[in-house]
This record gives C-alpha cells, structure tokens and sequence, in this order.
C-alpha cells in the first residue's frame, strides 16, 4: 500500500473523529517544535540566511501562536451547531456539523518553509485530517528537519513528511486526495488546480502578486518610512505579502525617500549587502532574476551585490516605466519601485487595471482617503499605516482572491477550510403536513398558505 492508501485506510477507522485526539497530536507537536526550536533556526538561517530572531519571530513564534489558539478553541469549532428551519420543516431540528475531509495533501513553498508547512497542518489535524506534507525541495534544510520532525514523532498513517523535487510533487498530484492546499506560485497552482480538477479533488490556492502601497501627504511620514522599509526586507522581500510597489503624493515624495534611505541605514548598517542579520536570495536563479530586474532601472538608493553571499541591499526605484518587468511581474525581492502621484484616482485606476493583489497597503491620517480606497479597491488582505502584521493574527482570515489565489486559512478560518459542513435535518414522526403531499389543490386560499408557510421561519 502507498502512503495515501495507508492514510486513507486510518482515516476510515473513525480515529481522528475524536477532537481529544487531534488535540493530543496537537499538544505533542507544540511540545516538538519547542524541543526542536534552536534546530528549527538553523536550518532557517542555512537556506534563507535568516537571523534567529527573524527565525523565530515570522515562522517558529506564529506558529507556536496558532497551536496555542487552536487548543483553546478546537472543542467549540468542533461541535455540531443547531441552525434555524423554516415553516416546511415544521417541528425539525437543523444541525451543521463540521467534518473532516479525509486525506489532504499540503504543497509548501521555500519563501517561509517552516510557518507555511506548519500553519496549515495544525488547521487540517485541528479538523480531523490526515495529513501529507510535501516541503519545497528550494529549502532543504528546514525540509529534512520538517521530515525529522513529524516522520519521528508522529505515525505516518496519520502525518507523513515526503521530501524530493518537482517529479515527486507531481507524483503525488496523480493521486486523489481528499483535499489539496498549496501555497506558491501562480503559474504552479495553475498546473495544481488543472491536475486537482481532473480528480474532483477540492483546493486551496495560496498564491501572490504585486501588492501595492500607497502614502498619502497625510500620512506620518517616519512611522510609515520604518513600516514600509521593514515589510520589504522582510525575509529580503521574499514575502508574498511584501509592498511590491510604492505610490507617494508629491507632496512628500522627497521626504519619504530620505527617511527611507535613513531606516534602510539604521536597519542594516551602510554596506546591508554584509549585514549577518540580514537574509539572502534563496537560489543563483532567482539572484539572477532580480538583479535583471534592475537592468534599465533609475536606482535611487542601495543597488549594491554579493554574489557569492546571494543578497542584494535593499534597492529604491525611482519612476520605472509601467511597461518595465520591474512593474510587470513579481519582484520577490529586496527592489522597491517608487513613483508619485497627485491625484488619488490615478493610483485606484492604475490598481485596478492589473491582476488583484494579495495585499494591500495605505498610509493615511484622512478617513475619506481610506474609505475610498477601500471601497474602490479589491485585494486579499492589508493594513492601513501598517505593512505584513494583517497574516500574524489568529482571527484575521489570510488569503488571496482572483489571480491572488482562493480560499483562506488561519484560526477558525483554517478549521472551516479543511472541514466540510454536513448538514442535517431531524424531522418529526408525530406531525405531518399534508399541504406538501400531491394531489395539489390551486384554490387562491390554499395558494396562499403555503406561500405563507415556505417564506416564514419558526
């Protein structure tokens, strides 16, 4: 038997139907991840270059969270849930209840391959799945200790770890799972929903995008220079969520540039290129691809390289062409377009004539200003005078929508995604409508009765 088969046939024993035992698993994998934390780091800073404290604070920390809210929570998401019924279900009992999947099979990217392997595994165990994980093979550090991990200390008929490249992946696509969450690339979940269509086999999609960020002349200009400067170097900008591009009123257009080239400066010293603390590319081929990014480009701050390191400073664009590859495609990296505008509306046009983003960011003291970004605009999730902290909480729903992806996750929102909600209907035996039996009377009286009774709760 393979692994979805082993799995499937566990999944059929009715086991991890009982929320005790998800929370059990639950518990041993919080107390495994702290066991394995300074581990965890290592491998963290050996495939991305990322410092302890990035480590802990964008991937172990939240995930930790999350099991934490998870556990304290997972008895009330669990529970069937009584739900209103209508006239025509006179003396019927309406119930929702939550129930898992089966086996679902999770894709993980490089970009942050702890947090986003973990966070939704604890959704799918909180739900009473089985769970496959396929860790992108970019990062194979973190990917060999994610299989030390759960191969060592769970049983594989319930949580198994598959390690390998892009075949294994594809392999693994073949097969009909119950439900798939990938989170990545566009173009790859274009290849995972076309291979899961072909299955019936539901999915979430996690994917990205340019996420644009707007600063109003309204805004507090070095709160906003450090938040910005921050979300971009995060990870050396390879976050999905990361400000992709800036638009600035001219108003503070100089202004927030300085302070900018000053938080870059404060963060990372005048060589950042050599900074220990902050992250590399994760590959030659994507350094590559981002320093041609900059060909053509009017760099006004940063631009330096170290090729045999993998990291790039954190580089500001000045007014790049919107036909630039810079403006077209993804950057997933340290570069930060930068252009002023004077009308509010031109910036909500320019949004709107491209694909929908992940996230969204304004900066704004105006109420009108971000009332009417919010209305006019459509993006996964943001922040206003804010970058990135939107996906760090429990209750926040993280997710993209059109080219950006589908489906969400996080908190109740992640037990919801890899629940399916049965619904059921307890009718009584001791009173029988006869209206809904043929044969009909048309009569006006009778008509007017059952309109009544189907358009009226009890």
């Amino acid at each position: 038997m393979n692994s979805i088969d082993i799995q499937k046939e566990f999944f059929l024993s009715g086991a991890t139907l009982d929320v005790e035992y998800r929370i059990r698993q639950l518990r041993s994998l919080y107390n495994i991840i702290q066991i394995y934390q300074d581990q965890i780091c290592q491998a963290l800073h050996q495939d991305l270059g990322k410092s302890r404290q990035e480590a802990y604070t964008t991937e172990v920390g939240i995930v930790l969270s999350q099991i934490s809210h998870t556990l304290s929570n997972i008895r009330r998401w669990a529970k069937p849930r009584r739900v209103s019924t209508t006239m025509m279900q006179f003396r019927g009992r309406g119930t929702v209840i939550p129930e898992p999947y089966g086996v679902c099979l999770i894709l993980s990217p490089w970009n942050y391959p702890f947090q986003l392997s973990i966070s939704p595994a604890v959704a799918a165990i909180a739900a009473g799945n089985c769970v496959i994980l396929k860790p992108s093979e970019l990062a194979p550090a973190t990917a060999e200790l994610l299989s030390q991990i759960f191969n060592q200390n769970f049983e594989q008929r319930f949580c198994r770890v598959i390690t390998g490249g892009v075949e294994v992946a594809k392999s693994l696509l073949m097969q009909k799972f119950d439900y798939i969450f990938f989170t990545g690339g566009t173009k790859v979940g274009q290849q995972v929903l076309e291979q899961a269509a072909k299955n019936m086999v539901p999915v979430t999609l996690e994917l990205g995008g340019k996420s644009p960020c707007i600063v109003d002349d309204t805004a507090v200009i070095p709160i906003a220079a450090r938040r910005i400067i921050w979300g971009k170097t995060l990870n050396s900008g390879q976050t999905c969520v990361a400000p992709d591009y800036l638009f600035v009123h001219q108003k503070v257009y100089r202004q927030l540039i300085e302070a900018m080239k000053g938080c870059i400066h404060e963060f990372f010293g005048e060589h950042p290129q050599q900074c220990p603390q902050y992250p590399k590319i994760i590959n030659q081929r994507h350094y590559d691809r981002i320093c041609s990014l900059m060909e053509g480009c009017n760099i006004l701050y940063g631009g330096e390289k170290d090729p045999e390191q993998l990291k790039i400073a954190p580089t500001l664009i000045g007014e790049p062409s919107p036909k630039h590859p810079i403006m077209e495609e993804e950057i997933f990296g340290p570069l930060l377009p930068v252009m002023p505008y004077e009308r509010l509306e031109e910036v909500i046009d320019f949004i709107r004539q491209r694909p929908t983003p992940l996230a969204l960011y304004l900066f704004t003291r105006d109420s009108r200003v971000e009332n009417k970004v919010m209305s006019a605009l459509r993006f996964g999730g943001g922040c206003i005078n804010d970058t990135v902290l939107h996906l760090a909480g429990e209750n926040l729903p993280f997710g993209g929508v059109g080219e950006s992806g589908m489906g969400a996750y996080h908190g109740k929102t992640g037990f919801d995604t890899f629940s399916h909600e049965k619904s059921l209907l307890k009718s009584s035996s001791i009173l029988d409508l006869g209206l809904r039996y043929p044969p009909y009377d048309t009569t006006p009286r009778k008509e007017r009765v059952i309109r009544w009774i189907c358009s009226r709760k009890h």
